[in-house]
């Protein structure tokens, strides 16, 4: 038998170094806990935030090899952008473990470890285009959510951890089938491979194809709540904290988006008309069913659940489209949704009270926020704003990501999906407004400000207010940042 030399240079071992910051400095701060018992919840954030900005100086420094480690690893623009909308979102979450509450899971340095380990699955599915390595990625990044979410230690959140674990495992079954149909037509797990194999056979036995990538769309769906895989998500947001669902609603969904461009837009350019239908009548279900289960609910955070829903459909519909503008058009619609987003649930965080005393069910009914103007006049107004923002209404910041995936559906001439997206936008409003509606023209139904305060502190205050100056003066920034975005997504291929 022949040798194996493997050349140390051509491995590029820099790749790794982002996931290998994280990774280490999760099990660091498994042997300091060891070590050293009843660590403060302020310096556990403070470290880990540390590790993962070291983690971000780390992906912007890097210059090296497109492919690494085996070609395992893909480096390459898209990469980039969303390991720094995963990572920044990331850091803005953390501080708000320093409410002025205490809360369980905030206490231990195990919430902190996984949820580094978490991150590091998520970098995993976006630096591949290797099937087995994406999968690895999804199930890591999974398994840490399922727990993070339990460790709410609220009956809701372990109902809510059961339910998302429950699908996470059936959507972990398609991806293996899906992988294994395409493994089988191709002989390789590797994208590109897989597109130059069927590219040669002409993207043929059909069946196949199609077998492979509605198994891939199941498991994808679930990940970014497509219908019909998105039932498990207005539960899992209701049971878990209100930060961690807002970001469940940003940075997973990153993730597999990046995962579905690679894929999705490989095989829609195949000129197979099927998967192109299959694909647009998800994106259309995705966004017209979840705006329309939004106009009935009863819960702020419920209502936002699926907006959310509605959100990742104008996305998925931004790689139906699969031009350069219209992925740029996804980097930028998540990167302006992420801080208008994230500031809604911190507001949620900040005006939660331990009881239940606007509703038997809900912790933030929409009852709850009846005349909030006369009692907290900035909370009201701020909490407007992004309301205002999520509506998709000027010059907010979600409005100009909404523009520019509009104006790329007409330039590839999809002019019934723009007018979809329009209508759906128009339908959000009503919804939005109702908590406007609520805060400004209804009456108090309990006067007193400190039941609305209890939570607040000064990190959220901070948060908040970087999250309100971005959505109102997204403007001045959107031209330069949209540049930086188009470079990459073409620097890609895409």
């Amino acid at each position: 038998m022949e040798t194996i030399s493997i050349d140390i240079a051509t491995l590029n071992i820099p790749a790794l170094l982002p996931m290998a910051i994280l990774a280490l400095g999760a099990l660091a701060l498994i042997c300091v806990d060891l070590a050293v018992k009843g660590l403060n919840r302020s310096f556990l954030t403070m470290i880990t935030i540390l590790f993962i900005l070291l983690d971000l100086g780390a992906v912007l420094g890097y210059n090296g090899p497109v492919r690494g480690f085996f070609d395992v690893l893909l480096i390459d623009g898209i990469a980039l952008i969303a390991q720094v909308i995963l990572l920044v979102a990331s850091a803005i979450f953390l501080p708000l473990s320093l409410s002025h509450r205490h809360f369980r899971e905030f206490e231990m340095a195990e919430f902190y470890v996984l949820f580094m380990f978490m991150i590091v699955g998520f970098q995993c599915m976006v630096v591949s285009d290797n099937l087995i390595l994406i999968f690895i990625g999804l199930e890591t990044s999974s398994l840490a959510l399922y727990t993070l979410i339990a460790m709410h230690n609220r009956a809701k959140a372990f109902e809510a951890a059961i339910k998302y674990f429950t699908m996470g495992a059936l959507a972990a079954g398609f991806y293996a089938l899906s992988a294994l149909i395409f493994y089988a037509m191709s002989g390789s797990v590797e994208i590109h491979e897989i597109e130059r194999v069927l590219q040669e056979r002409n993207f043929e036995p059909l069946i196949g194809i199609l077998a492979g990538a509605i198994f891939m769309l199941g498991a994808l769906g679930f990940k970014l709540s497509l219908v019909p895989s998105h039932t498990w998500t207005p539960d899992v947001y209701e049971g878990s904290s209100a930060p961690l669902a807002g970001y469940m609603a940003v940075v997973p969904k990153i993730a597999g988006f990046v995962v579905a461009m690679r894929l999705f837009e490989m095989l829609i350019f195949s000129g197979v008309v099927w998967l192109e239908h299959i694909l647009y009548i998800a994106v259309v279900l995705t966004m017209t069913l979840a705006n329309i289960t939004a106009l009935v609910q009863e819960d702020v955070k419920r209502m936002l659940a699926f907006s959310s829903i509605s959100h990742a459909g104008f996305m998925m519909a931004a790689i139906l489209i699969g031009t350069t503008q219209s992925n740029t058009a996804l980097f930028l619609y998540w990167t302006l949704f992420m801080f208008t987003n994230l500031g809604a649930f911190t507001m949620l965080w900040i005006v939660r009270h331990r009881k239940n005393l606007w509703d038997e069910r809900y912790q933030h009914p929409f009852t709850k926020f009846s005349g909030l103007v006369k009692i907290m006049p900035a909370t009201a107004t701020i909490m407007g704003i992004f309301m205002f923002a999520l509506a998709g209404m000027p010059p907010f910041s979600v409005f100009w990501g909404k523009l520019y995936l509009i104006s790329a559906a007409i330039n590839s001439g999809y002019i019934y999906l723009a007018v979809i997206i329009a209508i759906n936008s128009a339908i959000a409003v009503y919804y939005y407004m109702k908590l406007a509606v609520y805060m400004f023209l209804k009456e108090p139904v309990m006067a007193d400000a400190r039941l609305y305060e209890t939570n607040a502190s000064t990190p959220l205050k901070v948060i908040v207010g970087v999250a309100v100056m971005i959505t109102v003066f997204a403007i001045v920034f959107v031209e330069p940042l949209l540049g930086v975005l188009t470079k990459y997504v073409s620097m890609s291929g895409f």
